[in-house]
């Protein structure tokens, strides 16, 4: 049986049902960017919605995503938010900006990986704004998530109520925000009279599930592509279509998606997750130099390669339009400015 499609303003009215506190600065805009386009050729006309710029201590995805999750902390009366990542994780930066915002304390434990402790970049603004940070050689991924519930059992048991990185609860929540970022493009872009041939965004989560719904549920015809960060020890596409799912169900509507639905391309995260790669760093050095717009020197520039590559294979039609979801992260650019310049 079909599922009817909603309007943006029913998928709106339907993510104000949850709890939610406004920490972004949205919408955001959808900026066009044709010398960019110009310059990786193929014909197409390519708009970035400008994710950024979504405030909350130099913006970026977490922004929208934290306004569902910490919103649901304050419904739960919870006094201190145990979260992780790794060291120059966007995530952390931005949850420790809302948690700053909100009156709660934000304890940060941050997995070494192969970075640098010094306080530079997204490191630097957890200090900041006050979250408690702590490193850790657990794995980004279940060990590192077994870690965080370990650490949010102690503050129970001492008598507090903590929030914590919990993947089945957080993960759909914080996907409705995407799927809501959707239903922002589609009306910007229905104001110019256009329709979206493509959507990009770096998404192997929770922004992906949240992209991939909004599209299934507005009835788009625009294809989605995930450029991944990394890998998962899971199949992606199955976890990613649970999540959006899950979200739909939070939401109170029909629509659920299946892992065929879901392409999540996982070709772009070499070397590594968090590593810089070649096709990356000319990606952020063409958007830079073309429109003046910067993007983090991995995740979303690898989700830019993404876009690049499939123009010059001419996957599209001239003509088409292309939107790229940028999702912020642009202090990372100041954590190691040699790997952003070589």
């Amino acid at each position: 049986m079909s599922v009817a499609t909603l309007t943006p303003a029913a998928l709106r009215a339907a993510a104000d049902t949850l709890p939610r506190a406004r920490l972004a600065h949205l919408p955001t805009p959808l900026e066009e960017v044709p010398r960019f386009a110009a310059a990786v050729g193929g014909g197409v006309r390519v708009f970035v919605k400008r994710d950024d710029c979504t405030g909350l201590l130099l913006g970026g995805n977490k922004a929208r995503h934290n306004e569902f999750l910490l919103g649901d902390a304050v419904d739960q009366g919870c006094d201190v938010v145990v979260w992780g990542a790794g060291v120059q994780s966007n995530n952390c930066r931005q949850t420790a900006a809302g948690c700053a915002k909100l009156g709660l304390e934000c304890r940060l434990y941050l997995s070494r990986g192969h970075y640098s402790t010094e306080p530079q970049g997204n490191l630097l603004l957890d200090y900041l704004v006050g979250a408690k940070v702590e490193f850790t050689d657990a794995a980004i991924g279940p060990e590192l998530d077994a870690f965080l519930a370990s650490r949010a059992a102690e503050f129970r048991a001492a008598g507090r109520k903590p929030y914590f990185w919990h993947r089945p609860r957080v993960v759909p929540l914080a996907a409705v925000s995407y799927a809501v970022c959707v239903a922002e493009i589609a009306e910007q872009l229905s104001s110019r009279g256009l329709g979206a041939a493509g959507i990009y965004v770096s998404s192997s989560g929770a922004t992906g599930a949240g992209v991939a719904l909004g599209a299934a549920v507005l009835g788009l015809s625009s294809a989605v592509r995930l450029i991944c960060p990394m890998h998962w020890p899971w199949h992606i596409p199955t976890a990613i279509a649970a999540d959006a799912n899950a979200a739909a169900e939070r939401l109170g509507i029909e629509h659920r998606l299946r892992p065929e639905d879901i392409d999540a391309d996982e070709n772009f995260i070499a070397p590594g997750y968090g590593l810089p790669s070649p096709a990356g760093r000319e990606a952020l050095h063409l958007l830079a130099t073309t429109e003046a717009i910067l993007t983090d020197p991995v995740y979303s520039a690898k989700a830019l390669a993404g876009l690049i590559a499939d123009v010059r294979a001419r996957k599209y039609r001239p003509g088409s339009v292309l939107v790229f979801v940028h999702t912020g992260g642009v202090p990372a650019v100041f954590a190691d400015p040699a790997a952003v310049l070589n």
